[in-house]
């Protein structure tokens, strides 16, 4: 491999130079000794003493997963692959479409070397059922449904086959917590794993309320609480929130409803258990805003109350035309 050789103390701003003008040969690494460099170049350069020299390749990494796919899959079959996918921990989840399922375990085993995760599972179904799990199958690496998921600090345990939890609502998770005061007493509706809750509580003085359905899901809220050192303290109950309304001690001062699918026939409860000028976290999914206001409204209306909207956005798209929606609404 030609080289351009010089002196250690020049090496790295004629490094520069070279690369600049598009001299440097980037396949191969540079090669120093206790005197002097050599940086690969791709042709005869005048000023400099050039010599040939073996040097070691750069590893070439694939820019992404659909790269490593070249050699197996058409063109088209990569057009319709959905490359991306969530990362929950040391775990991967994809979806491949039902014209690839032919391929699915070349794509499984792509997927491994691309993102060096432990375990790959494709999805199966949607979400289902009261206890909002899906169907998934195995594919690649280590069959081992268990990882803990870092975000914002907070480390969350979890069965990928047992609970529900999107690493894509983390943004999300910091804006509520964020907009948090220290001494609230916070009711989270349906809180699985507890991200809404751990991610609060590690960072504000506050007492949550964390209630769900799912066995599961309150399993890895509780050893989550002990994974976490937290500021505000967490209380779990595994139940329907509409059958235990009535043993909550007080009311609360925000109320986070992220049940997207259903929280619309939960608003009654969350209207009800609200204090005077308190916060509901509201979701839903909608192709827009007004659907959300209009049924915050009307419940708030039903219940002789006013609500002042304070915020809405778009938390993530979830199919053409429609998206994960979220409404803050001040309760009056």
């Amino acid at each position: 491999m030609k080289c351009v050789k010089v002196p250690l103390r020049q090496l790295n701003d004629t490094r520069i130079k070279l690369m600049e003008n598009g001299l440097m040969n980037m396949e191969y690494r540079i090669k120093a000794d206790s005197e002097f460099g050599y940086i690969p170049i791709n042709e005869n350069i005048n000023n400099y003493e050039i010599i040939d020299i073996e040097l070691e390749p750069m590893k070439k990494v694939p820019h992404n997963f659909a790269e490593l796919l070249k050699d197996e899959l058409t063109s088209e079959e990569i057009e319709n692959l959905r490359t991306s996918f969530d990362t929950i921990g040391d775990i991967v989840i994809l979806e491949i479409p039902e014209n690839l399922q032919d391929k699915k375990q070349i794509i499984g085993d792509a997927a491994l070397k691309f993102t060096k995760r432990k375990s790959i599972y494709m999805k199966r179904s949607a979400i289902k059922g009261t206890t909002r799990v899906r169907d998934l199958e195995f594919l690649s690496g280590v069959d081992d449904s268990v990882t803990i998921h870092k975000e914002h600090g907070a480390r969350l345990k979890l069965d990928v086959r047992k609970v529900y939890f999107s690493p894509r609502l983390a943004t999300e998770r910091k804006r509520v917590m964020q907009s948090v005061s220290d001494g609230e007493k916070i009711l989270d509706m349906f809180c699985g794993i507890g991200p809404f809750p751990i991610v609060i509580a590690r960072n504000k003085h506050v007492d949550i309320t964390a209630v769900d359905i799912n066995e599961s899901a309150i399993k890895y809220l509780d050893e989550n609480i002990r994974l976490n050192k937290l500021k505000g303290n967490i209380k779990t109950c595994c139940s329907d929130v509409r059958q235990v309304k009535d043993s909550f001690n007080s009311k609360f001062d925000r109320i986070i409803m992220n049940l997207p699918g259903l929280a619309y026939t939960f608003l009654d409860v969350a209207v009800d258990l609200i204090e005077d000028n308190g916060i509901i976290n509201y979701y839903e999914f909608s192709d827009s805003y007004e659907q959300g206001i209009k049924r915050l409204t009307d419940t708030c209306n039903a219940a002789g109350k006013e609500v002042e909207i304070i915020n809405c956005r778009k938390v993530k798209s979830t199919s053409p035309g429609e998206w994960h929606v979220s409404i803050d609404g001040k309760i009056i």
